[in-house]
């Protein structure tokens, strides 16, 4: 038996035709990562994530020390789609009417008129998330959700696409109010972002150093319209997904209401973002349908921010991050 003939014809890579035309979205994709790698320095992984984001129509919460480009960033993914942007600073005396907008009443019509706030846009950078009080947090809660606000018994909808980037830094905690779970959980990813290698860090001052005086949001160039983003989106909900890899998904869940080292498990709305977010995540990568893979891969971010670890394992240094991934292992592929 020709034992080296048959390892080479099971190394070859199998080919498929999708049964979705994805070209073109592929085709923007790889647009807005060209752009964004003109200034971004490595962070692959935050840079997927968010794209994966837009795709599926989740909101982003970004978490990492300072001057790691998490607003830069942030700000370059805007620049390369041709919709609003708007930047809110989140700081302890920020109200909700701040945000949301108010109602001013007009002398000469004799009426209150509602002041729209910064909040109606498309992509909206929250810097610093934490540091606004919990009723300024909660001012985001039917927004994020619903993409609509509720003033005076009116609902005003915002124009689609919109999606939240939001910022916060995990080490400085004076003045600033912890996140409460009902708010994490309109987040469809925590993205953490790490320090750059030596080799990322030496680029990244030759760039800046090369730069001189260019800014360096001058650089980008805007691709996507507001239609494409929406046909793109709608695309990735045709996505197909194999009703074992449902189960795979729902097996995941399930295990983290059980594991002992997790004081509070995942709710439903986590099972819909890991699947939402997956099928993101395979349309970006050229595919019609979802593998494990690409549940595997979203499973973190979608998670890490969800669960809460007991007191005892997070004394002793066990992160969410650590517990999803060795959930992940315990249960068995979906072939």
């Amino acid at each position: 038996m020709d034992l080296q003939g048959e390892n080479n014809e099971q190394r070859t890579p199998l080919s498929f035709t999708n049964r979705i035309d994805l070209s073109e979205l592929q085709e923007g994709i790889q647009k807005i990562k060209q752009e964004l790698s003109k200034v971004i320095v490595g962070q692959k992984g935050m840079i997927d994530m968010l794209i994966t984001a837009l795709l599926a129509e989740g909101h982003v919460l970004i978490e990492g020390v300072p001057g790691v480009a998490k607003t830069i960033t942030a700000k370059l993914l805007a620049k390369t789609l041709t919709v609003h942007f708007g930047r809110i600073q989140f700081t302890p005396d920020l109200m909700p009417s701040d945000i949301l907008g108010t109602s001013i009443f007009d002398m000469k019509k004799s009426e209150f008129e509602f002041k729209k706030g910064p909040v109606f846009t498309n992509m909206l950078l929250i810097d610093e998330i934490n540091r606004a009080p919990a009723k300024t947090q909660a001012a985001l809660f039917e927004v994020m959700e619903e993409g609509q606000i509720t003033m005076d018994g009116v609902k005003y909808p915002l124009a689609p696409p919109f999606m939240v980037l939001a910022t916060q830094n995990p080490i400085e905690q004076e003045g600033t109010y912890r996140l409460p779970e009902a708010q994490l959980d309109r987040f469809l990813f925590k993205i953490n972002v790490d320090y750059p290698t030596l080799e990322e860090e030496v680029e990244i001052i030759a760039r800046e150093h090369a730069l001189k005086d260019g800014k360096k949001l001058d650089k980008i160039n805007a691709f996507l319209s507001k239609a494409q983003i929406k046909k793109y989106q709608d695309l990735v909900n045709d996505i197909i997904v194999e009703p074992h890899l449902l189960k795979y998904i729902a097996e995941i869940i399930i295990n983290t209401r059980n594991n002992q080292f997790l004081y509070i498990g995942a709710s439903p709305r986590a099972s819909i973002a890991i699947l939402k977010a997956s099928k993101a995540y395979a349309a970006m990568n050229g595919r019609d349908f979802v593998t494990p893979e690409d549940i595997k891969q979203v499973a973190i971010p979608v998670l890490q921010h969800r669960i809460i670890v007991t007191p005892e394992r997070e004394m002793e240094g066990v992160t969410s991050k650590q517990i999803i991934a060795q959930i992940i292992q315990t249960i068995e592929i979906p072939r």
